[in-house]
């Protein structure tokens, strides 16, 4: 049995958990058998290629979440959408995360949530004698794999002390305590996506401008990244919607995902937010449109809908 005080958990290997967990191993951050990587993911398969992945390090495959807590003293979770994490952070058989939180355990939630979801599990774990942080990442799946997300946490700022020059330096460039009240974490976070977002959307609809009156987009993306507006953004993302691969990185469902609860934050704060609004308004009907069929590919796929509308 692994000691609490010594094992490393991992709840959720998917798009951005998968390269997150494997650089607790590649970093030696866990792995050994002193310091075991514990690990659960609602597809089971996927702790079986990590365990396969990385043969010669000591991983251990729960059963369930709640196990997983149970077995160590930090436990990170990063799941995809608030419906999987409520799901798989109080599942009402008591097998979820909370179900194996206890004096002493620390959960450290990656995911982009709604802040008040963040709230509400922070009070959970709280109540239940163990410490939170919030830290959802700024980056999709090859930063992930390379270890180049930002942390942008919020919480218990001894548990951000304890991890941030280990686990978060293994998997990240950088790490932000923003404050000791949960919350500000996500609320960085959509702003963030919000704009990136909005620039996807800029890029796509003005390539889909300049192939339509007769310019080689190739060039305009070289115009582009050669000016003030030059933007890692555009010059990894405008390539593939000329090319039409929208292999997802960041799928477009979750884009939109955050893109919706930044425009939700702004309404409730009373702020203009026009231009962000309409990008995720594209974003939703690209999510929406059946006969393109977009939502499960990477958010540059946006550029499909705007070439399909174009009048």
């Amino acid at each position: 049995m692994s000691s609490s005080s010594s094992a490393v958990g991992f709840v959720g290997l998917g798009i951005m958990g998968e390269g997150m967990a494997a650089r607790l191993l590649s970093e030696g951050v866990a792995g050994t058998p002193e310091k075991p990587l514990v690990v659960w993911n609602r597809t089971g398969s996927k702790c079986d290629a990590l365990k396969s992945k990385f043969a010669d390090k000591s991983i251990e495959i729960k059963s369930t979440a709640r196990e997983v807590v149970e077995a160590c003293g930090v436990t990170y979770t990063m799941l995809s959408t608030p419906e999987v994490a409520d799901i798989v952070f109080g599942a009402p058989d008591g097998d979820g995360v909370l179900g194996g939180v206890s004096e002493g355990k620390s959960i450290v939630d990656c995911a982009t949530l709604a802040e008040d979801d963040m709230m509400r599990m922070s009070r959970e774990v709280s109540s239940e004698g163990g410490r939170f942080l919030e830290a959802p990442v700024s980056g999709s799946k090859v930063p992930a794999a390379a270890g180049a997300l930002i942390f942008l946490c919020a919480g218990s700022r001894e548990l951000f002390d304890e991890i941030e020059g280990s686990a978060l330096n293994a998997m990240g460039k950088a790490s932000h305590f923003l404050s000791d009240d949960v919350g500000a974490g996500t609320r960085a976070k959509l702003v963030v996506n919000s704009l990136m977002g909005t620039m996807v959307a800029a890029v796509a609809e003005g390539l889909n401008l300049a192939e339509s009156v007769g310019l080689d987009g190739d060039t305009m993306i070289e115009v582009i990244g050669q000016g003030a507006i030059a933007s890692p953004v555009y010059a990894l993302k405008g390539p593939k919607m000329l090319r039409g691969d929208h292999a997802p990185n960041f799928p477009l469902k979750h884009a939109h995902k955050d893109m919706k609860l930044a425009s939700d934050m702004a309404a409730k704060a009373g702020v203009e937010y026009g231009v962000m609004d309409k990008a995720e308004e594209l974003f939703r009907a690209a999510r929406e449109d059946k006969e393109l069929n977009v939502a499960d590919q990477d958010f540059s796929a946006v550029f499909e809908k705007i070439k399909k509308e174009k009048k």
